[in-house]
């Protein structure tokens, strides 16, 4: 047996260099794959250990976030209760202060429509009376309308017998004048069309031969271009014979990685699923919650919003029901004091009245309207026009004041009368004015000192000639002159005919 082992060892060949090298590569290899295999598995040992510990630590902040929030839920409800409390008792007094103020403001609507029901009775009987002016007035308007309406008839009946023979005369006339149209335009039509048609003839014949020359030159040259793409046919075959080899070879390799990125798309495609199953997980359980906690906060919201809403609805019942009451007031405040003025001015009338049919002479008390100076046809016109249908607001307005026709009549001879005696006060202040300029002109003639002499004087005679102007112009026709020698003759003046007011001539109203 030793004999054996010796040979053994001595047939051993020894390890050179690089064989040692590759040894201990191996070796080491080797040792490096163990360390990482025992680093694989710590890390995987590691990750599954923190993976249960986060599931746990998930469910225990589960557990805590739960009875959290059952102790917030038991506290907030006793808060909202409490709140709840408080509202419906300040809620029951509002309502109670509410209800008073309605019981006020009823009492007040009672008396306004009593008071409304009496004026309305006073309307409904001036109102009937109208409708009785109306209806008179309507029957009176009718007949007129019946006599002018047989006016009207007859003259349209002679107005259309009229225009009937003048329109057979007219269509007579326009008959014989469209037959010599017609004819006319029958003889060109006639004419147009021969020639048109010894037009269309030469055109066509061109168009023959010009069309048979095109053809011609096509045909030779679709034959060359046959040609051409026949033998670029023949050479595109031959130099893609190699690349079309090349495209097959590419084609089955590329179906071989098509099959494989197909099967790996398909192990994808699980991982993702399952990934996508796990979130979806993971987001109802998230949304879950959340709905739970926006639930919540939206009664918490909606319960505040209601009371904020009732608040400000209470307070702007307040600020309104405060403003209807000072409107109505001050709406009654100014009504009394309307028919107060109304009240006044009613008497103030009626005394004036009073006063005005005292001063008023027979004639006026026989006659207490003016007569018309329109003629008949100027007074139908007028009529017309005040019961033509009103197109203007201001129109509709004075159709309802109608009925105090006579009050205006009354008011206009007054005001005509007022004016009268204005324009004669006028003149006689003005005759007035040229009178005592006159008289002054006069005295300043007869009397003598400073002032007078520093001014015209008819004193003051140059060559027999004065500086003032004696004679003045008198437009009224009711004042006469009187010259001297007519006083004279008369014995009117004997003294002093010489004297300085000589040149002076008596003015008398006639």
């Amino acid at each position: 047996m030793a004999k054996k082992g010796k040979k053994k060892g001595k047939g051993k060949k020894k390890l050179t260099e690089e064989e040692k090298l590759l040894l201990l590569e191996q070796k080491s290899l080797e040792a490096e794959e163990l360390r990482k295999k025992k680093e694989e598995m710590l890390l995987q040992f590691l990750k599954d250990k923190l993976g249960k510990e986060e599931k746990f630590s998930r469910v225990n902040i589960n557990k805590l976030n739960q009875k959290w929030r059952q102790i917030m839920r038991e506290a907030k409800s006793k808060d909202l209760k409490k709140e709840i409390a408080v509202l419906s008792q300040t809620f029951e007094r509002v309502v109670d202060r509410k209800q008073n103020v309605i019981k006020a403001l009823l009492k007040d609507v009672e008396e306004a429509e009593e008071q409304y029901n009496v004026g309305a009775r006073q309307h409904f009987f001036t109102v009937d009376n109208l409708i009785d002016l109306h209806k008179r007035r309507l029957n009176r308007l009718y007949e007129e309308y019946d006599t002018e309406l047989q006016n009207i008839k007859d003259e349209f009946s002679t107005e259309r017998e009229l225009i009937t023979s003048l329109h057979q005369d007219e269509t007579r006339k326009l008959q014989d004048i469209l037959f010599a149209m017609t004819q006319n335009h029958t003889d060109r039509e006639t004419d147009a069309r021969q020639e048109f048609q010894s037009i269309r003839d030469d055109i066509k014949n061109k168009n023959l031969e010009e069309k048979h020359a095109l053809r011609i030159q096509l045909e030779s040259a679709v034959e060359n271009l046959w040609k051409q793409f026949q033998a670029a046919l023949k050479n595109y075959n031959e130099t893609t014979e190699e690349r079309k080899v090349a495209f097959e070879t590419l084609k089955a390799k590329d179906e071989k990685s098509s099959k494989e990125i197909e099967t790996q798309m398909k192990k994808l495609q699980k991982i993702q699923e399952s990934i996508n199953l796990l979130r979806s997980k993971i987001q109802a359980n998230t949304k879950e919650c959340e709905e739970r906690n926006k639930i919540l906060r939206d009664e918490r919201e909606f319960v505040l919003r209601h009371f904020q809403k009732l608040k400000y609805e209470m307070d702007g019942c307040r600020v309104e029901e405060r403003k209807l009451l000072s409107k109505m007031v001050q709406h009654s405040n100014e009504a009394i004091m309307q028919l107060q003025r109304v009240a006044e001015k009613g008497d103030t009338i009626l005394r004036c009245a009073e006063m005005c049919r005292k001063l008023e002479t027979e004639e006026e008390k026989v006659l207490p309207f003016y007569a018309s100076t329109l003629t008949k046809g100027e007074q139908e016109d007028v009529n017309n026009a005040v019961y033509e249908a009103p197109s203007e607001p201001l129109s509709a307005v004075m159709h309802n004041y109608v009925g105090l026709e006579n009050f205006w009549k009354r008011y206009n001879k007054v005001l005509l009368d007022k004016l009268s005696l204005d324009q004669e006060k006028n003149v006689l202040t003005q005759e007035n004015r040229q009178l005592r300029a006159i008289l002054k002109q006069y005295l300043d003639g007869i009397s003598v000192n400073d002032e007078i002499l520093s001014k015209n004087n008819s004193l003051f005679v140059i060559n027999e000639r004065t500086n003032v102007r004696l004679v003045v112009p008198i437009t009224d026709g009711r004042v006469q002159t009187i010259n001297k020698a007519s006083v004279l003759q008369n014995g009117r003046s004997t003294n002093n005919v010489n004297g300085p007011g000589a040149g002076f001539q008596y003015y008398m109203a006639g």
